[in-house]
């Protein structure tokens, strides 16, 4: 807030505008975007909402459904929220079978780049094929893929730590076979 109401200043100062202006255009893009609210638009549903939200965005000069996803995003979450805009417009399969069909078919043209020994580039393309169909898959199904997989990772390693914290000898002398033990002790141990 502070950063606003100093920039407004600067901008009154050299008279370009003022805190008014900018709250004054706020305002008036919070009506233009909401018409089921400030308008006569009806809506059915909050996915009509969004679609709707889309569609008017485009109208103010945007060249795409996906410039509003910000390129910073972390991968997983660009590519959720990339395919939540792209619904918005019907790209989008009609249920989570379909979406599991891709999820496989993605993983049996991974493996077939790595079997006939494709670049690394080419596994990479495939795994970040495979990736993406997941993070959609997981859409479908009501999970946030982000959120799961920093839970796994919480587990991963409390579950590592416990091993380390349990060994007998030093890890790089221990067999897989003892480690994964530890790990199953670990994960017993879980509520």
């Amino acid at each position: 807030m502070l950063h606003m109401v100093f920039y407004a200043k600067i901008g009154s100062e050299q008279g370009a505008f003022d805190i008014a202006d900018a709250l004054h255009a706020v305002c008036d893009k919070l009506v233009a975007r909401h018409p089921h609210i400030y308008g006569d638009v009806t809506v059915a549903d909050d996915e009509e909402v969004k679609r709707n939200w889309e569609q008017l965005k485009l109208k103010e000069g945007k060249k795409s459904l996906l410039a509003g996803v910000p390129a910073g995003l972390p991968a997983m979450v660009k590519a959720y929220r990339m395919q939540e805009k792209t619904k918005q417009v019907g790209f989008e399969w009609e249920n989570a079978g379909q979406v599991w069909v891709k999820v496989q078919e993605e993983i049996g043209e991974l493996r077939e780049n790595i079997e006939n020994g494709a670049s690394q580039k080419e596994v990479e393309d495939e795994f970040g094929d495979v990736l993406f169909a997941l993070v959609n898959y997981a859409r479908f199904i009501g999970v946030e893929p982000e959120a799961a997989l920093e839970r796994t990772n919480r587990k991963f390693k409390s579950r590592f730590e416990y091993i380390e914290a349990n060994a007998p000898r030093p890890l790089q002398d221990m067999t897989l076979g003892e480690m994964d033990a530890l790990w199953n002790e670990a994960k017993k141990g879980e509520y």
